[in-house]
């Protein structure tokens, strides 16, 4: 089965689409190339519950204004999916405004507040040692150091309490029961909403219809094996989700096609898999030296960021499976080799 777009009609700012019975399609801009979030908005019995919060920014403030002033009824809660700030960043400016618990995973909210306070593994300045290590050059590793994380900018301040959503616990939203997905690679703990006789998933960042969201390695996580945790997420999700499943992803246009959409996932990182493996044939490489190869463009600060995030979540990946060896050279950069299939096989 192929990707099926059912509304290809994209929702003004401030206008609510009914995507399924009950649920409400918002979106709203974002500062960065990829340019929008989708949001969405739940019945639930005489009010409502928000899935994911959107970017502080005033303009999205200002929609968000009046958007709640048309509510019929009151904001019950606020269900994030995970903590990057296009998701997080407006959940206590939405606490604040209706009084409403924020409710998500232990490891999302956790994470979210060692990033802020840029504690255990977290900030950047583990981010330019973690990058220094993987050959990133000078110039740039001085302008991570100068810009920071960011985070705080981005995320203006966060709650000290929540109600706490735990895999496989259903979540009940208007008398349905939605399962709570989680998934693993982009973030810590990310959760996905699906519901079984609506026949919706909530996907977040997991599963996008056009794009490959990004799977990094994090400084704190320096050995992860993010990539093969991400794919083997995605295996889960095609397997327990039907293919007329209405996705509901976080960037691009809802659709269908669960595992068509997954499938093409697999090939993509893999195709992307090999094109490293052969880049290391000739002479160890670092991951700031792959770079062209996963992406092939000019990369702004904020792009190299994820970029080598990725590029390490895929060399950890090969590392990992026995396909490249990894040394570290004299000048404490760490660079990877590939295995000959003589040297593989001992």
């Amino acid at each position: 089965m192929s990707l099926h777009y059912p509304f290809t009609e994209i929702p003004a700012a401030g206008e609510q689409r009914e995507v399924a019975p009950g649920i409400f399609w918002l979106r709203m801009p974002l500062p960065f190339q990829l340019d929008h979030i989708n949001l969405w908005l739940l019945r639930d019995g005489e009010g409502w519950t928000i899935v994911d919060t959107g970017f502080p920014d005033d303009g999205v403030r200002a929609t968000w204004r009046s958007i709640l002033d048309r509510l019929d009824g009151p904001v019950k809660r606020l269900i994030v999916t995970h903590f990057h700030p296009d998701h997080l960043g407006l959940a206590t400016w939405l606490m604040e405004q209706t009084g409403a618990p924020l409710a998500m995973t232990s490891a999302e909210f956790l994470t979210a507040h060692a990033v802020w306070n840029e504690v255990g593994g977290h900030g950047a300045q583990y981010m330019v040692e973690q990058f220094r290590r993987h050959g990133l050059d000078a110039d740039r590793l001085d302008k991570f150091a100068s810009r920071g994380s960011g985070y705080r900018r981005a995320v203006p301040g966060l709650p000290a309490h929540y109600q706490r959503l735990k895999a496989g616990e259903p979540v009940t939203i208007d008398g349905q029961a939605w399962k709570i997905l989680i998934g693993y690679g982009h973030s810590p703990e990310h959760l996905a909403l699906y519901c079984a006789k609506l026949g919706v998933l909530i996907s977040g960042d997991m599963l996008l219809p056009k794009i490959s969201t990004n799977i990094s390695v994090f400084a704190a996580t320096p050995d992860a094996d993010a990539l093969r945790w991400y794919l083997e997420s995605l295996t889960v999700m095609a397997e327990e989700i039907p293919p007329q499943t209405l996705v509901l992803p976080s960037h691009g246009l809802p659709f269908t096609g669960v595992q068509a959409r997954v499938g093409a996932l697999h090939a993509h990182h893999e195709e992307r898999l090999h094109a490293l493996e052969n880049s290391c044939e000739q002479a160890p490489q670092s991951a700031a030296g792959l770079l062209d190869v996963l992406f092939g463009r000019a990369l702004d600060t904020h792009q190299t960021m994820f970029a080598m995030g990725e590029a390490i979540a895929h060399l950890n990946y090969l590392e990992q499976a026995g396909r490249l060896s990894r040394e570290i050279g004299d000048d404490g950069v760490i660079r990877y080799s590939r295995l000959s299939i003589q040297s593989a096989a001992h």
